[in-house]
């Protein structure tokens, strides 16, 4: 058991497994959910050589300072988010500050529809990750009693993104919507990494450009820091039709 570095050392958010994952015990894991009430997760670290196994090894986790997902609505913290992402500031002038988020600049489009797919969004979880082990197979696995991947992140006390918000508990709810909304599950998270598999990705250029700005409230580097050029219409390009979303926060 892992025991956050907070508070009296009475709280153990997870369980962590001593080595690596395998694809298939990560999948039989998933399976016993409904039963176990253990979530499983891929658990990756900031630096792969590092004994301690950052954060989770480490105990940087802090379940007890965040709230519940249930008391945010994803609606309203995407708005906000984006309100505050597209601000103009002294970073960059007005012209190239609105640029990156065009063609929306800062006015927020909403949310992208929900759309239904025949895709198995359990299944191709676990395709996806068979996938992310063969390309980090140092990853171990992490059981965390919660209803769903979106709610792990809170109660195993994740802190990725705590640069932009220290409250996990805001990103979980938003993550639980897109279950909801495309399918998506929680399969791998690392120190400031969240990887999720899609069964229903957008599939022309206006739902990809409403996702693409879902993508910018909720993790603003993905845009900022990612691949060239660094506006929403390239991002959306690139998310069109592609069954896993990867989210870090610098």
């Amino acid at each position: 058991m892992v025991t956050s570095d907070e508070g009296d050392g009475d709280v153990q958010p997870l369980w962590l497994s001593d080595g690596p994952a395998t694809a298939e015990l990560w999948t039989r894991m998933h399976a016993e959910h409904v039963r176990s009430g253990l979530w499983p997760l891929l658990l990756d670290s900031l630096d792969p050589s590092d004994s301690e196994f950052r954060p989770w090894g480490s105990g940087e986790v802090f379940p007890e300072q965040m709230s519940s997902p249930a008391s945010h609505d994803p609606v309203d913290l995407l708005a906000q988010w984006w309100t505050t992402y597209t601000a103009v500031d002294d970073m960059l002038d007005a012209d190239r500050r609105l640029a990156v988020t065009a063609p929306f600049g800062q006015t927020w489009p909403g949310l992208a529809s929900s759309r239904e797919t025949t895709t198995n969004p359990d299944q191709l979880a676990a395709e996806f990750a068979q996938a992310f082990l063969a390309d980090r197979p140092q990853t171990r696995l992490g059981l965390v009693a919660a209803a769903s991947g979106a709610e792990a992140l809170t109660a195993a006390g994740w802190a990725g993104p705590c640069n932009y918000d220290n409250d996990t508990a805001r990103f979980s709810a938003v993550v639980r919507d897109w279950e909801h909304r495309f399918g998506a599950r929680v399969v791998a998270v690392g120190f400031s990494t969240l990887h999720l598999s899609v069964a229903s990705p957008p599939v022309d250029e206006h739902e990809a450009l409403l996702v693409a700005a879902e993508h910018f409230a909720f993790c603003p580097d993905n845009i900022w820091q990612g691949s060239r050029p660094y506006t929403l219409t390239a991002y959306a390009e690139r998310i069109t039709g592609a069954h896993h979303w990867d989210f870090w926060w610098d």
